[in-house]
């Protein structure tokens, strides 16, 4: 017997020690996946962070408990300038203790997963940009006694489950925009009875610092919360006329919530209003309606007197913006000559071989002087409406372009910018073997054989990883599709962004001399905010080309559903990944189409925030799909056509 007991307590110990390594790797995972969900980190503390590490216990920001046993308890990155997303990944770290990540700049949601922390005690989100409702499995949280999340652009409701925090000391939901009643019983006979019996926020026993000011909350403040400090509740749209609310304006419109309700009275005594008020009111009306009509009768006549003269061209007003003189830096274009547009006329026959053209762009297919087929983009635009901005716009554009230096990205040959006549063109490297949507949809599809579409999948993710995470600042493709997607003669693939110059020249764009991306301008929306909501695009973008590649489908048909509602019917279930194999595909290998088919369902998450980096997507395909010389070869033309006589 006492044998057989050493036994057993030996292969516990055993079976113990081998967890520790996995449970390890589980939270080198689940940092990693972290880090590449940021995509700023001006203070490079995340640089130690290597992946080649088997436990994180030193990296910048992690600690450990007991030391080094591989098991995160803390994460806190304070004060970092870290800018992105919350991976739901680190609901992963299920030793973790401490979550303190205030005072950066992170977007997008809160993550669900974050319940699945039941060890947490501190999570400290504030000074943050987090949207998004307050999720009900923090609820989940039974241990945690801090939570603040003060100073973000939260909203909704306050969920009821943070009633089942019993060790909740502190709770700090100030300067969000959080709407809806205080979850808890606004019945005072309740206040007497046990916390079991009470709801919500009154069942928290230990609660005793309680921040909701500056939010739109609405409603009775629960009794038992009447204790706390009366600071804690001010700024918002309370029933409760003993506290300092929001201005009356402010809180009409929440959430469709009655005038009458907010303001703490009934609709009677709200209809009772002071005489001179009233008169006020009247004169206002009469006043505004009689500015109005003198408006109308005034545009009448201008434009019948415009109508009326038949020579006279209409001219658009400059403003003060327009006038300003904006110069290039030639310092900054040294890596995209300035072409002549002679030089370009002659390359392109006289600009007559036209091989695309929208309202906004025209493109020339040209040959150069040294034998260099390539692609002239020449923007349509008159030179009234080309502003000083559009012009600044432009010019950064061309910086943008000319950074792009990778094997499948077309190169940026060099750009024509002359006044006489008016001329704006951008030149690039042209591919001459069409564009992928034309070989999957155009013609038979016949020359790509499924090595082929996984060799071309593998480099449009290397391209995307490069073009998302190695540039910095990060650069996302205006409009990726697989007619962006131009192929060689090898069928090596190459993204040229024509798209990124028609919207350039859009008429809505033109009209604002708004610049949207870029500059140090009042009033220009945060160019790397954007940039991320763009390279979260794009990775949708690529699940559907990878859906293309598969299927041999086009995304949009009139013939056919739409190609991403269309798979998600068959991509939950593996056992129907067969069922969006394209029929003209043979030897398809099914333990690569498990694999793309997974990173498809990552790519086409219909929240933003939990698409994955084109980091991870890339390492999925590259660790997954087999790129062996045997498949390679298997992809070549002359492979292929040795192939056909074999079998015939």
């Amino acid at each position: 017997m006492a044998r057989l007991l050493l036994v057993v307590g030996i292969g516990c110990v055993l079976l113990v020690a081998a967890s520790k390594p996995a449970a390890a790797s589980d939270d080198v995972a689940a940092l990693l996946v972290f880090k590449r969900n940021i995509y700023e980190d001006p203070l490079a503390l995340l640089s130690d962070w290597n992946s080649s590490d088997t436990v994180p216990c030193l990296w910048s920001g992690v600690s450990c408990s007991p030391p080094l046993d591989g098991r995160v308890v803390t994460l806190e990155l304070s004060n970092s300038s870290l800018r992105g997303f919350l991976a739901p990944e680190i609901g992963s770290l299920s030793s973790l203790q401490k979550l303190i990540l205030d005072h950066n700049a992170l977007m997008g949601s809160i993550p669900r997963a974050i319940g699945k922390l039941q060890n947490l005690t501190v999570l400290n989100l504030s000074t943050n940009q987090l949207v998004g409702p307050i999720p009900s499995e923090i609820g989940d949280m039974r241990k945690i006694s801090t939570i603040d999340l003060h100073a973000n652009r939260l909203n909704g409701d306050i969920p009821p489950e943070l009633g089942k925090l019993t060790n909740l000391v502190e709770l700090r939901l100030s300067n969000n925009s959080l709407t809806g009643t205080i979850p808890g019983s606004n019945d005072s006979v309740m206040v007497t009875t046990s916390r079991e019996d009470q709801i919500g926020l009154c069942q928290l026993a230990q609660l005793t610092d309680l921040d909701l000011s500056y939010n739109f909350l609405v409603g009775d403040i629960p009794t038992c919360l009447k204790q706390m400090k009366r600071s804690s509740m001010v700024g918002n749209c309370f029933q409760d006329n003993d506290i300092m609310n929001r201005p009356v304006e402010q809180c009409e419109n929440i959430n469709g919530t009655d005038t009458d309700h907010i303001r703490g009275g009934s609709g009677e005594k709200n209809m009772t209003q002071p005489l001179w008020l009233l008169i006020l009111e009247v004169v206002t009306g009469v006043s505004l309606l009689s500015i109005l009509t003198l408006c109308a009768i005034a545009g009448l006549r201008r434009c019948k007197a415009r109508s009326s003269g038949d020579s006279i061209p209409w001219t658009r007003a400059i403003s003060w913006k327009e006038r300003t003189v904006i110069s290039i830096d030639d310092d900054l274009l040294g890596n995209a000559p300035k072409m002549s547009r002679q030089e370009l006329a002659e390359a392109c026959e006289d600009f007559s071989n036209i091989i695309g053209s929208s309202h906004e762009t025209v493109v020339y297919k040209g040959t150069m002087k040294d034998g260099r087929e390539i692609a002239v983009v020449s923007l349509s635009v008159p030179v009234h409406y080309w502003t000083n901005y559009v012009e600044l716009y432009f010019q950064r554009e061309v910086v943008e372009m000319a950074r792009l230096d990778h094997e499948n990205v077309a190169k940026m040959v060099g750009y024509c910018k002359e006044s006489d006549p008016f001329s704006r063109m951008l030149v690039f490297e042209y591919p001459t073997n069409g564009t992928l949507y034309e070989h999957l949809h155009d013609g038979e599809g016949c020359q790509l054989s499924w090595p082929r579409r996984v060799k071309i999948a593998l480099s449009i993710a290397r391209v995307l990883r490069h073009l998302h995470t190695e540039l910095q600042p990060p650069f996302a493709v205006a409009a990726l599709t697989s007619s962006s997607v131009y192929l060689t003669e090898e069928f090596s693939p190459k993204i040229i962004d024509f798209e990124r110059w028609r919207a350039l020249v859009a008429k809505p764009f033109l009209s604002s001399g708004v610049i949207v991306n870029g500059g140090p301008l009042n009033g220009v929306v945060d160019p790397r905010h954007m940039r991320f909501l763009d390279v979260q695009t794009n990775t949708f973008a690529f699940g559907v080309i990878l859906l293309e590649l598969i299927s041999g489908r086009a995304s949009l048909s009139k013939d056919t559903d739409d190609l991403v509602d269309w798979a998600r019917r068959h991509l939950d279930q593996p056992e129907e990944f067969s069922k969006l194999v394209d029929p003209k595909l043979k030897n398809v290998n099914h333990d690569d189409l498990g694999i793309i088919c997974n990173a498809v369902n990552l790519c086409i998450d219909a929240e933003p925030s939990r698409r994955p980096s084109m980091n991870m997507i890339a390492a999925i395909l590259e660790e997954g799909v087999d790129t062996s010389a045997d498949t390679a070869l298997r992809a070549s033309s002359l492979a292929w056509a040795q192939e056909e006589l074999a079998i015939s």
